[in-house]
């Protein structure tokens, strides 16, 4: 079960963190990997790795945030390869309310987080309908429905992915266009670790502490259980499932609230 032979999948982000994850989980199951990143070296690097291992991984140079970047991309391998599974994942942070969120913060993170998974659902949907449909994955958050404190863009971004997921599975769901959005709470990524080391440089291990203690399981999660998620969600057994985000956050917003 669960086997991805035969598809081929792009992954935004996908040479880092959860994207690094899914990539790897992918090309595992037997899917056709390409990794869109910024970081030419960095995806090169992870792309070679899979290949080692025994799978098939591209990378290719990609700001998900420039439209014509994006449909390049696209087009290089569709002139080869039908494209199967899209998982928009790349995104990036921002720590701040509405005060101190400044107008060049939030618009660097629409570009990003918001306008970059719109870019690609833009490019690929026409090829989905060509190709009698196909498969997408949204990254949203635990902050698109519940109130996190300081993640005022953020929040923000990731309600727009959630609410994207919905509008897209509703108007694309006869074109067998399946789309549906993965929100984790807080996973271990090398981004926690960095943001500990910069921020509380001499309380490191307390505060990791803290963090883990945020989630009613008691730790954070680990990437790769966001990618078994995402596995699933590209399968062929997940073929009735549409519209709808999935919660990978050991009980952060059910068990929180009241």
């Amino acid at each position: 079960m669960f086997r991805l032979d035969n598809k081929v999948a792009v992954v935004t982000g996908g040479a880092s963190g959860i994207g690094l994850a899914i990539s790897q989980a992918f090309a595992k199951q037997g899917a056709t990997v390409h990794i869109f990143e910024l970081n030419k070296e960095l995806a090169q690097r992870e792309a070679d790795l899979i290949i080692a291992s025994g799978g098939q991984a591209y990378c290719h140079t990609v700001d998900v945030s420039k439209q014509d970047q994006v449909r390049t991309a696209m087009d290089k391998i569709t002139a080869k390869s039908k494209i199967d599974v899209l998982v928009n994942n790349a995104g990036i942070a921002h720590v701040g309310n509405a005060e101190t969120t400044t107008e060049a913060d939030l618009d660097k993170i629409y570009n990003v987080n918001i306008k970059g998974v719109y870019n690609c659902i833009h490019v690929l949907v026409p090829h989905f309908k060509q190709n009698g449909g196909g498969c997408i994955i949204n990254m949203a958050s635990v902050a698109a429905t519940v109130a996190v404190p300081d993640r005022f863009a953020y929040s923000i971004a990731k309600g727009a992915v959630y609410t994207m997921t919905m509008q897209v599975a509703r108007d694309y769901v006869r074109d067998g266009i399946r789309c549906n959005s993965i929100s984790p709470a807080r996973i271990h990524t090398p981004f926690v670790d960095g943001f500990l080391k910069n921020s509380y440089a001499d309380r490191q291990e307390e505060m990791f502490k803290n963090l883990s203690d945020s989630q009613p399981i008691g730790r954070m999660g680990k990437p790769s259980e966001v990618a078994a998620m995402a596995v699933y969600l590209a399968s062929d057994e997940a073929g009735f499932n549409t519209g709808t985000d999935y919660l990978v956050d050991g009980g952060f917003v059910k068990l929180n609230t009241p």
